[in-house]
């Protein structure tokens, strides 16, 4: 049964990454073989039906997608397009997302209504789908979560009655580091119905510790009690340096605070509730003197830290509501008092203001929430959202800058005191204007601006004001977000040396 989805036929090669779990690897391991499908030759693009991230990005469409999606296009050679993700749902609340459909909001909708819109979306899916097809020798396809979590997939729409739609083998990824692999795998399998199992060509092991032949055995035992190979067993890494699909990478029992010391350019960054587009940040962890942390408590924020960035947010009227139950407004103004650097990003700009207000409702029921107080701004959430890809110049330096904006949110200078931040427009266009806002000669700054510091000269001088201000030596920046190519040849590399790349591709 295809749950709704046009019959099986033939069209673009396809491979599908299903999981026994949620972070066990589907998104590596499909941005890894869309780079091993490109050095063969192949035109190859990314493609899920279905993403769950507030970590999304703007393509050439002028749309959102996730974010996975765009790292697994660039591993391919190719530009992100909307259609690689159909449907994309943002949080707002633990019961509430926006729905976005090939790039634009579609609705908001409680979680518990969004299986009642499914059938119509899934002819949308079909529709991206299908236009890939047209374009591309091999379609690496993702699922999500469990491919077996028995409760949802009478309304699936992402991993097994996707891959059925389009006749895609599917290979089952499982997370042998959290334990429990061959419940994971042997469980999964025998929860399959018979047409399931018969598209499961094998499965792959991920985040293996230690010497291999010691698991010889238990490959053993899963190729027996399943009657299907293991193709993979690919060893944990943490040198390969890829986006985050999502804020699980930055949750604490998932990321160690680093030391911080007067030898270092120490960065702390607020861990929001509802944290989104944290993967601004990761560029500047590619310095080596540089230490950048998560804050999950206003009491792990010192003076210690040179600067405090507070990231994007899916909901800005939650999140201040939240800062100020929890302490962190009050240990924010105590930090920009003792003259620490402060940054916001989107919704973190928003944050750094004086008031939000959300007369028609769109992320909360609170109307209006104070701000933290540090810029003289207002900010009204609306209906109609910003999306669109920017590039420019900064005012306090003079530094080229490009990224894009993803925002419902429009803010305004409340006070005569500072200026903007950046002066903007997009790429081709004459118009420009005036984004963000700054004070102090950008002690206190923030802007819409996501993608900030991908331009090099632009991270270098952020940091070298930092590391100038603590008397370090001034360095220069590394090249950015340019050196994730040659990390997605190393990702490449990992997986050829580990999976059996050439039996796959007979698979398909």
């Amino acid at each position: 049964m295809n749950q709704g989805y046009p019959p099986e036929r033939k069209a673009a090669r396809a491979v599908m990454f299903l999981g026994t779990g949620s972070d066990v690897g589907k998104s590596i391991a499909a941005t890894a073989f869309c780079r091993i499908f490109k050095r063969r030759g192949y035109r190859v693009a990314p493609f899920k039906a279905q993403n769950m991230s507030n970590n999304s990005y703007v393509t050439v469409e002028g749309g959102e997608i996730g974010r996975a999606q765009v790292v697994q296009a660039e591993a391919a050679g190719v530009l992100p397009s909307v259609h690689m993700n159909p449907i994309l749902l943002k949080p707002s609340t633990n019961m509430r997302s926006q729905v976005i459909v090939q790039g634009k909001i579609f609705t908001q909708i409680e979680a518990i209504r969004y299986h009642d819109v499914k059938p119509g979306l899934r002819k949308i899916v079909m529709e991206s789908y299908e236009r890939l097809s047209k374009e591309y020798e091999i379609i690496v396809m993702e699922g999500a979560g469990s491919c077996c979590e028995m409760n949802l997939k009478r309304d699936d729409l992402v991993n097994f009655p996707m891959a059925m739609a389009v006749g895609a083998p599917c290979i089952l990824m499982a997370d042998i580091d959290r334990g429990g692999v061959f419940a994971q795998i042997v469980g999964s399998y025998h929860l399959m119905t018979r047409k399931e199992r018969d598209l499961t060509i094998g499965f792959v092991i991920n985040k293996f510790r230690g010497d291999p032949r010691l698991f010889s055995s238990g490959m053993e035992y899963i190729e027996k009690k399943t009657g299907k190979p293991v193709l993979g067993l690919v060893p944990f890494f943490e040198d390969i340096l890829i986006d985050s699909e999502d804020s699980v990478a930055v949750q604490p029992d998932k990321r160690d605070p680093r030391p911080v010391s007067g030898k270092t350019v120490n960065i702390a960054v607020l861990k929001l509730p509802a944290i989104s587009n944290f993967t601004d940040l990761e560029v500047l962890e590619m310095e080596s003197d540089i230490v950048v942390n998560y804050l999950f408590r206003p009491q792990e924020l010192s003076e210690a830290y040179d600067c405090l960035i507070l990231p994007g947010t899916k909901n800005v009227m939650e999140d201040a509501f939240w800062l100020g139950r929890s302490g962190w407004k009050a240990a924010i103004r105590q930090y920009a008092k003792g003259r620490g650097r402060v940054l916001g990003i989107c919704g973190g700009y928003q944050l750094l203001g004086e008031v939000i207000m959300d007369p028609l409702g769109i992320e909360s029921d609170r109307k209006v929430v104070r701000g933290i107080g540090l810029l003289p701004v207002s900010t009204v959430i609306e209906a109609d959202k910003v999306v669109r890809k920017v590039t420019g110049t900064c005012l306090l330096n003079q530094k080229r800058v490009t990224g894009y904006e993803i925002h419902m949110g429009r803010s305004r200078p409340t006070g005569r005191r500072g200026k903007p931040f950046l002066k903007i427009h997009v790429p081709g266009a004459k118009k420009a204007w005036s984004d963000g806002w700054v004070i102090n000669n950008g002690v206190v700054a923030g802007t819409y601006v996501h993608g900030l510091f991908d331009v090099p000269a632009m991270k270098g001088d952020f940091l070298n004001t930092l590391r100038r201000a603590k008397g370090m030596k001034e360095g220069r920046p590394s090249k950015g977000r340019l050196a994730r190519f040659h990390q997605y040849d190393r990702l490449a590399d990992h997986f050829e040396a580990n999976c059996d790349v050439e039996r796959i591709i007979r698979m398909l």
